[in-house]
């Protein structure tokens, strides 16, 4: 199995969702990574969101689940002078670190610049802030449901008479997460030929306007504030966007001249090719509502999977809309393996949306650890003694599981 990152040791002193994600996919890539936690209660992740309440009170939530896999826990309370060496003696030997938290916060824990380069030249620092590094919100927390509202991706959401909407799931913590990860390879190979580690300083306020990017740059260049549109695509197209049917909702993608041509053709309404008003694409913004309106009445008369099975018949872009329980159960997802179960294990997780040289897929090594789960195999290959950390464990400096 291609593991490209096999061999490389990746530090994680991160919590919640963004920074997780981006060790999870370095682990699913053959890095060997090791989850820092705090003695006792570790990742606050662990123990809130999703629906399975039982994980939220075990310290094994869904979301902690979700991007926990493949990685090794050692629990330390790195506040703690013994706990802060054990933490040195991990990043002397790491390749990468990558963490979340407020530079305010490692400043005061003395894990400044300086520091880093003075223990490990050679390392590859990845730090995730809700702003980045500089400005005036440099220090300031922020969550993926922030960066929402001050990106103004929830202004860009839903329809006009409903105010701004939040999107259903947190897609700006693993839009970091992602961009976070294409850093950290592109870093490893500069540093494959300079033999110098990086400082890499990922924004999630950045991040989220490059998810809008021909939002932004459309604003940026005519002025022209973006509005809700609902369902209806940014190409303004008419025949682009979501549509009742007789059952369900179909969401079309005609935005080529090409693709006018076929949907005329599936709908069995020639006749607007011939027709002035529709017949080409400046007419049929012009009469946009006409259209849309025939449009609607044809797709009535049948249902969304009716519609969908024509439309690729004629090779028109068309899908339905469906609950995440019928999408994840789409004959296309169990052909590429996306989906990860364990063996003796209810988990189902999500590897990566790529694939190397036809594999089958990237799968985790190993199901989510509990808290410090790992933490004396850890300390045993730093070469702790039986001794040591027996004290350790008495003084609560590092948390091993019984």
């Amino acid at each position: 199995m291609f593991k490209p990152l096999e061999g490389i040791q990746v530090l994680d002193f991160t919590h919640v969702l963004a920074g997780p994600a981006c060790s999870y996919y370095l682990a699913l890539l053959g890095a060997n990574v090791i989850k820092v936690e705090s003695v006792f209660k570790g990742d606050a992740m662990r123990h809130r969101g999703g629906t399975y309440e039982e994980g939220n009170l075990i310290g094994m939530s869904t979301p902690y689940l979700t991007q926990a896999s493949g990685k090794r826990s050692i629990a330390i309370d790195i506040s703690k002078k013994e706990g802060f060496e054990i933490f040195e003696k991990l990043l002397k030997i790491s390749d990468v670190l990558v963490e979340n938290h407020l530079p305010i916060t490692l400043d005061k824990l003395g894990l400044t610049p300086d520091y880093f380069n003075k223990i490990n030249n050679k390392l590859i620092h990845c730090s995730l802030t809700g702003y980045g590094r500089n400005g005036d919100k440099e220090n300031v927390p922020a969550y993926d449901v922030n960066i929402q509202a001050i990106s103004g991706l929830m202004n860009l959401t839903g329809f006009e008479e409903q105010g701004p909407i939040r999107t259903g799931a947190p897609i700006i913590d693993y839009g970091v997460a992602l961009a976070a990860s294409f850093a950290i390879s592109s870093a490893l190979f500069k540093r494959s030929q300079t033999g110098k580690g990086s400082f890499i300083d990922v924004s999630m306020l950045e991040t989220a306007y490059t998810l809008m990017s021909s939002t932004v740059v459309d604003y940026l260049f005519t002025g022209n504030e973006p509005k809700q549109r609902g369902n209806a695509a940014n190409s303004k197209s008419p025949a682009a966007g979501s549509f009742v049917c007789k059952e369900g909702l179909i969401s079309l993608g005609i935005n080529e001249e090409h693709q006018f041509f076929a949907l005329a053709k599936m709908l069995k309404k020639e006749k607007w090719l011939v027709d002035e008003r529709f017949s080409n694409k400046n007419n049929r913004k012009k009469n946009k509502n006409l259209l849309i309106r025939e449009l609607q009445e044809i797709l009535k008369t049948k249902t969304a999977e009716e519609w969908e099975v024509l439309a690729i018949k004629f090779k028109v872009p068309a899908a339905r809309v469906l609950s995440l329980k019928e999408s994840l159960n789409l004959k296309q997802n169990f052909s590429r393996n996306f989906i990860h179960e364990f063996d003796n294990n209810d988990l189902k997780v999500l590897t990566l949306p790529f694939r190397y040289n036809n594999q089958k897929n990237h799968p985790p090594t190993s199901p989510p650890s509990k808290l410090g789960q790992n933490t004396l195999e850890i300390l045993k290959e730093l070469g702790f003694e039986n001794k040591q950390i027996k004290f350790l464990k008495k003084n609560n400096v590092v948390f091993c599981e019984d």
